[in-house]
């Protein structure tokens, strides 16, 4: 058993990564990939987001042109996904809400 002392300490260093986890938010995004010309294409754009860390789920639309990405905001951000469309020869944007 740890003295009290250092068992309070030890809480204390604790508390931080506590707080960051609490944080953490599954966000989602809207991708436009313009790029895509034929019905295979959303494979690869799928593909290359669900190798992205912090992806938990893609949907991706060949009629709509976008990707819905669903993502663990301490692991990833929306430009990585972009990032990573375009690096699969698919580049996107981030699609802005009205």
């Amino acid at each position: 058993m740890l003295p009290k002392k250092l068992a309070l300490h030890a809480t204390l260093l604790a508390l931080p990564l506590l707080a960051a986890q609490a944080q953490a938010a599954i966000q989602t995004v809207t991708l436009d990939v313009r790029g895509m010309t034929c019905s295979t294409c959303p494979l690869t754009v799928k593909q290359a987001l669900s190798k992205v860390k912090g992806v938990t789920g893609t949907q991706v639309s060949y009629e709509k042109r976008q990707a819905v990405v669903t993502f663990d905001d301490t692991k990833t951000s929306a430009p990585a996904l972009a990032k990573a469309t375009g690096n699969a020869g698919y580049p996107s944007t981030v699609k802005t809400q009205p």
